[in-house]
């Protein structure tokens, strides 16, 4: 069995050497004449770059650090006499890594895409187009883009390759796939993805064969190779600029972010559907393949199209919105359907699998459970498990000699000063500018503290100069010019990433890690701070950690964390002052807790815990899958039957025994015949029969008053009577059933006066919306569903949901249902029928036959008896075609008609 891991971007990449490169291990020194002018000379302008469609800039602004990364972040490389290492553990970053520019190294292609330009180049300002025209008339014009030569592309068709270690795609993936095959928990797996750089100069070249041959024979990662169009419109545009908004929390509310949605749609599919087609390739029969994040939401469907059986695994990294933001997508339906296609969602915490749940339910009418979704043909399971970082691997190069000259170069530097560290990327998603803010006004409550604390915040700047980036520096520029003087400075601002060695010097010697995002997925700085606090490197430990509510991090923690709004300035003023001012049992206390935390959600374990439930999960699925459940043997039934003494019937009305009309009509479609079984079946002694229903007591009463001795069990386990009682016994709480009735009234009626010809029925302790008789059946669907979604998003603590079903939706407490009722039934001939000479066992014989989707938990719990050896005999039969629990199907009903 082969794991296949599907990322954006492989953990190798390719470095190519180029007649005149420098070295790797630095710059070559060249001394230039006063007369020397540069190759390339560009006039003054407004712009950076051209905006006119459709030339993509191919241009990047000058860096003087060549191995800077889109956000100017320098990537760490170890070097081994001169030489750059291939060894994975040597070239380990911090878990959270920036996103270098694609297509911008020196010693990689430079991009062929033609799509549109990114959005930051689009500005309707009138005023600066004005000024634009001015310049003009003035003879100051628009620069023109870089252009491509075929030379620049002939040169890598021929150059040496080597292939290093990538300097971006999710780090914390990385680290727990490794963690996790290190530690035995996971076999031979393949890595598939993309090598992060243009590749069409490669296209038609020996050299593209080569590279993807020693990557798939000695890396075991299989190459992605799509064309530099596709990838540029797929991960520039619609990822960057229209998925990682929405996904947190940021609506694309202006043109110059939807301007491009539907263009850059296509190459979203182009790239999701050449990963498709490279796992198809090489699956074989037994493998798994597991799909991650945002990038890639299309793969597990268009896999599941070509190989219907595959075990597949979908988990997203980031946060996954509220259905509310989610709705805002245009293709909103496409990425929910790609998605479900897995048979395993995962997400890092609860509230990303309740959004997700809710979303589907809202947008597509799918059932949702508190664990999955129930489709038309098959179950997909929806779990949250963190992730976590890579202990073992951060302790090791915390051992480094190069660490621990960093840990005494900043204790010296900063001795005598409380040290509040923070390493952000420069965007909105990020509170750095909310950090800086509170900070300063910490500094302005708190005067005892203004030459006693140094904030270093270091930003991963992004490639394009944005508003957010001047008001942070202004906000810098103020503290410092306030309150700094020749032998101190207040805040210590790096706008370029730190090699790994001075990262982990940082965490170690801070008083307080201070993450104040706005929203995020899961912060694993925090983790790898807390184990950087044990205090084996330095006398500083157990530092506070300063978190942002809106992290899934903050779920993990229990309020050992200091808890921040960051939009809230004076709370997080306080945290900081808290932080310092904290003595060292409380420091030591909530310390433990949090490292106890992180211990236990490693990367191994993320993964491991991952694949594992992922099998079961498959298993389940496929036990269920309605082509795997075989017909009901009547032969073997009837030998059941015959060689046991005690039976139980649990037998489905609607649909089951009889045909219904609309679901809120009374009267049932030829029940004689249903009527006939059931009079046959009470006959016998040995037999005691129940009939499960959705309908009222009294209807009930009515439509059996001619078969005595029958037991009945109303609206879906609220209400039950016995076999040999007249009254009905009330299984649910009155009083809970109208305190969330008063609630669901109200957002019933809201909906009923939006929806012309729907009604309402009101049941004892249910509430159906029906919308078959709708004047606009289209736009009642539509509510209907927004209807449901909203009842079990602001009623879920009242322990009730919303059931879409056909033509209605059915709204009923979660605590009483067909099996609890089941479960009542089962305890009482236990307690009544206790074994004798002839009978060892109360019931030895079980037989539960249904259709609904409500029937599957009775299925579960009658096949748990059999399990647990509780009753010799059970037979569970469904009727129709969809995926169920049960052991047998049957595809007519009593009634002949199903």
């Amino acid at each position: 069995m082969t794991v296949f891991i599907a990322s954006l971007f492989l953990p190798k990449t390719i470095h190519f050497t180029l007649p005149g490169a420098p070295p790797r291990g630095g710059l070559p020194e060249k001394k230039r004449d006063a007369s020397d002018k540069p190759a390339h000379t560009r006039q003054p302008s407004l712009f950076q770059r051209t905006i006119t469609p459709p030339e993509t800039p191919t241009e990047e602004t000058a860096n003087g650090d060549l191995f800077a990364n889109e956000d100017g972040l320098r990537i760490h490389f170890s070097l081994q006499n001169g030489e750059e290492t291939t060894d994975d553990e040597e070239n380990r970053g911090p878990a959270d890594r920036g996103s270098p520019t694609w297509g911008g190294r020196y010693d990689q292609p430079k991009s062929r895409a033609n799509s549109p330009p990114p959005s930051s180049l689009i500005d309707t300002n009138r005023q600066l187009n004005q000024k634009a025209r001015e310049l003009a008339r003035q003879g100051v014009m628009q620069p023109r883009a870089a252009v491509r030569s075929d030379s620049h592309d002939r040169v890598f068709a021929h150059a040496s390759w080597k292939v290093v270690p990538a300097d971006q795609g999710n780090g914390g993936l990385r680290n727990a796939a490794e963690a996790a095959a290190r530690e035995g928990k996971l076999g031979d797996y393949l890595w598939v993805g993309t090598l992060g750089m243009p590749t069409d100069a490669l296209e038609g070249t020996q050299q593209k064969q080569d590279i993807e041959d020693r990557l798939a024979n000695e890396h075991d990662m299989l190459t992605v190779f799509c064309s530099d169009k596709d990838f540029d419109g797929h991960y520039s545009h619609f990822c960057k600029q229209i998925l990682w908004p929405v996904f947190h929390y940021q609506i694309p509310d202006n043109p110059k972010s939807k301007a491009y949605e539907d263009h850059s749609w296509k190459y979203y599919v182009n790239v999701n559907q050449a990963f498709a087609d490279k796992i198809v390739k090489n699956w074989k029969r037994g493998d798994v393949i597991w799909v991650h994040d945002y990038h890639l939401l299309l793969v597990p469907e268009m896999v599941r199209k070509k190989i219907p059986d595959a075990e597949i695994g979908f988990f997203l990294h980031v946060a996954f919105p509220s259905s509310e933001i989610f709705r805002c997508l245009a293709m909103r339906n496409e990425l929910l359907n790609g998605i479900l296609g897995a048979n395993l969602v995962g997400f890092q915490i609860h509230e990303y699998t309740r959004h997700f749940l809710q979303t589907c339910s809202r947008l597509l009418s799918a059932e949702a459970m508190t664990d999955g979704l129930q489709l038309e043909d098959r179950f997909v399971d929806v779990i949250n498990l963190p992730i976590g970082v890579d202990p073992v691997s951060l302790n090791h190069h915390r051992k480094e000699d190069e660490v621990q000259r960093w840990i005494d170069i900043l204790k010296e530097r900063y001795q005598g000063k409380k040290l509040i560290v923070a390493r952000d990327k420069l965007d909105h998603v990020r509170g750095v500018r909310q950090k800086l803010l509170s900070y300063e006004l910490f500094l302005n409550k708190n005067p005892q503290w203004r030459d006693k604390i140094v904030l270093i915040q270091v930003a991963l700047s992004t490639s394009e100069k944005t508003e957010l980036d001047a008001t942070v520096s202004d906000i810098v520029t103020r503290v410092n010019s306030s309150w700094a003087n020749l032998a101190y400075q207040p805040v210590v601002y790096l706008k370029q990433d730190i090699d790994y060695a001075q990262y982990l010097a940082l965490l170690t010697i801070a008083d307080a890690l201070m993450i104040t995002s706005q929203r995020e997925g899961m912060n694993l700085t925090s983790h790898e701070y807390l184990f950087c606090q044990d205090g084996k490197h330095s006398h500083k430990k157990h530092g506070s950690l300063i978190l942002s509510e809106f992290t899934g991090t903050s779920y993990l923690f229990g309020g050992n964390e200091l808890s921040v709004n960051p939009w809230d300035y004076r709370a997080c003023a306080e945290a900081i002052k808290t932080a310092i001012e904290m003595g060292e049992e409380e420091k030591e206390r909530r310390w433990t807790k949090l490292y106890d935390a992180v211990s236990h959600h490693t990367g191994a374990h993320w993964f491991s815990e991952l694949t594992s439930r992922l099998d079961h999960v498959y298993e389940e699925q496929h036990r269920r899958d309605q082509t795997s459940v075989p017909r009901l043997s009547l032969q073997t039934l009837s030998q059941q039957y015959k060689r046991t003494e005690r039976r139980l019937f649990i037998l489905d009305f609607e649909g089951t025994l009889v045909s219904w009309g609309a679901v809120n009509h009374i009267v049932p479609v030829s029940p004689q015949r249903a009527l006939d079984v059931l009079n046959e079946l009470l006959q016998d002694p040995k037999n005691t029969v129940y009939v499960m229903s959705g309908r009222r007591p009294e209807e009930l009463d009515r439509l059996f008053s001619r078969v005595p001795n029958l037991g009945l069990i109303a609206e879906n386990g609220c209400f039950l009577r016995d076999c040999d009682k007249s009254s009905w016994m009330v299984m649910a709480d009155p009083e809970q059933i109208q305190s969330w009735k008063d609630s669901v009234k109200g957002i019933l009626n809201y909906y009923l006066e939006r929806t012309p010809g729907a009604e309402i029925e009101e049941r004892r302790c249910s509430l159906v919306f029906h919308y078959k008789s709708a004047e606009d059946y289209d736009s009642a669907m539509r509510q209907a569903s927004d209807c449901a979604s909203h009842i079990n998003d602001a009623c879920e603590e009242q322990r009730v949901h919303a059931i879409p079903l056909e033509s209605c939706i059915v709204v009923e407490p979660l605590d009483w249902t067909k099996s609890t009722a089941a479960q009542k039934i089962f305890a009482d001939l236990k307690a009544g029928l206790g074994p004798d000479e002839q009978h060892k066992e109360p019931v030895d014989f079980l037989m539960v036959i249904g259709d609904g989707r409500e029937d599957e938990k009775v299925f579960k719990w009658a096949n748990g008896l059999h399990d647990d050896g509780l009753i010799k005999e059970v037979v569970t039969v469904s009727l129709g075609s969809r995926n169920t629990e049960a052991t047998a199907t049957l595809t007519q009903g009593v009634s002949g008609k199903h």
